[in-house]
């Protein structure tokens, strides 16, 4: 089963862009977008594929905000949307495919560089999802994609030291994932890549990709347990079309 994340930071915008051609030539069983930025209503316009049936969540608090949306040929035995706590719920942030083997969650976590508030919103989200995560791992294992908005390690952007007071790189926000490593999710990429210099966003200023002056904030995890299915984990630093790439992931569920 092969599995895609990418932030397309619009997708009317990469629409125009290849996207169609891209999703046709990806040869994912499933694929999770972030940053749609469709409003509720608009979704239909964009589920014009013969190969895959669409889902989306869009905000409801905000026109042309975040908003996630999924593509799957593989059919889930249930959807959900958002997490179930009323207090991170409306921005459109979650899709939950669940399937025999595994719970799929395609995520945009928030950003918390804008200010206090939202930091403690983007910790209180973290939380809120791993509770979750854990409460439905008890009972078949946990895929999660998408953007976390916050790079590991000093290995994951190219520029640490001068990022350790910048959202996204807080001690806080790592320190979270370094939590959520020690409840048993792996970082898929890092079990066949362990050197620094692979990324998956660039700011748009600065000329950032042409010099790979770049973040690795997009993820595939797996909890503990999906370990040995894992086949491959790459980032797809090639396709164009957002100020992220594609990444992606191959597990064996036979």
């Amino acid at each position: 089963m092969i599995l895609v994340s990418w932030n397309v930071n619009g997708l009317r915008a990469v629409v125009q862009k290849g996207f169609w051609d891209w999703l046709a030539g990806s040869g994912a069983d499933v694929v999770g977008i972030q940053e749609s930025k469709i409003q509720t209503g608009h979704e239909a316009d964009f589920g014009h594929t013969d190969q895959y049936k669409t889902v989306w969540c869009s905000s409801t608090v905000k026109k042309g905000y975040s908003g996630v949306g999924c593509f799957y040929r593989a059919e889930p035995l249930s959807i959900a949307m958002e997490l179930p706590d009323p207090a991170f719920a409306g921005e459109g942030r979650l899709l939950h495919l669940e399937y025999e083997e595994f719970h799929f969650f395609n995520i945009y976590f928030p950003n918390g560089g804008r200010g206090p508030e939202r930091l403690a919103y983007k910790l209180g989200y973290y939380d809120a999802f791993l509770a979750h995560a854990e409460e439905l791992r008890k009972h078949k294992p946990i895929v999660v994609c998408g953007d976390f908005n916050t790079a590991h390690t000093a290995l994951d952007l190219k520029n640490a030291k001068a990022n350790e007071k910048t959202s996204g790189f807080l001690p806080e926000e790592r320190a979270w994932l370094d939590r959520f490593v020690a409840a048993g999710y792996v970082d898929t990429f890092r079990l066949f890549t362990t050197e620094g210099g692979h990324y998956s966003w660039w700011d748009y200023r600065f000329k950032a990709r042409d010099r790979n002056v770049g973040w690795r904030i997009d993820y595939f995890f797996v909890s503990e347990e999906l370990r040995p299915k894992v086949k491959r984990a790459w980032i797809d630093a090639a396709v164009m079309g957002s100020d992220h790439c594609p990444v992606g992931l191959e597990l064996d569920c036979r």
